[in-house]
């Protein structure tokens, strides 16, 4: 229990959520482990529930009928995923894959249906949780529509950046990543190479980054200093 109460607690969706309604959700939860490759569910199916992640990157993506898959965001730490379908009440939308070795906490759909028709403190304390869901996505679809490539990764890089530290961890693959950011790999990693080039960010070991000029980048972010 104390586990799931760790994941819970660091989980953003379900801050505002308090006793009793905090003990009702870890009363109904579950830890399911999922190996890195592996798929939790396939678009289409029915929603297991929601998913909290304790550690490790899931990956949510689209499939087009070409084949074409399209990764709208990565969960790491502290995130969830299958909410609106869970709340909803409808199938799965997407598929999730684990992209590392990745705990969750899964609070299953029926159970957590009914905590929602007989708690109706749990139901205005999600609302605030899931305000913040909805803030999140538009800045993603106001990156996409406004932003040029290096606008998008400079943006995601500050929001990446560790509180005082300026250091970045890329989340899982670079084709994942460009992928959700709406680029081509090539693209992105062009961008990110005349980044370097111009010394505002310089490259670490494996997926780490070093903002060397925050002032720059934020310029960049905001589209007022252009990088080429």
């Amino acid at each position: 229990m104390m586990q799931a109460e760790a994941i819970l607690r660091a989980c953003g969706l379900f801050s505002r959520v308090t006793e009793p309604s905090r003990s009702t959700l870890l009363n109904m939860s579950m830890i399911r482990h999922f190996s890195s490759g592996q798929v939790i569910f396939r678009q289409g199916e029915p929603c297991p529930g929601i998913f909290l992640v304790g550690t490790g990157l899931v990956r949510i993506f689209v499939l087009a009928p070409t084949g074409k898959q399209q990764t709208l965001h990565q969960v790491a730490d502290g995130g969830t995923f299958a909410e609106v379908a869970t709340i909803g009440q409808f199938d799965c939308p997407a598929f999730a894959e684990a992209v590392l070795d990745t705990e969750c906490l899964l609070l299953p759909n029926q159970r957590f249906q009914r905590a929602l028709q007989e708690d109706h403190a749990l139901c205005l304390q999600l609302l605030g949780g899931l305000a913040g869901r909805v803030h999140h996505f538009l800045e993603l679809l106001e990156d996409i529509t406004l932003r040029d490539a290096a606008g998008r990764i400079a943006r995601f890089m500050l929001k990446m950046a560790d509180a005082g530290h300026d250091r970045v961890l890329l989340p899982g693959l670079k084709k994942d990543l460009a992928n959700q950011l709406n680029l081509t790999s090539e693209t992105f990693s062009r961008t990110l190479r005349r980044l370097i080039d111009a010394g505002i960010v310089t490259p670490g070991q494996g997926q780490e980054l070093q903002i060397a000029s925050r002032e720059h980048l934020q310029q960049i972010s905001d589209g007022l200093s252009p990088l080429f």
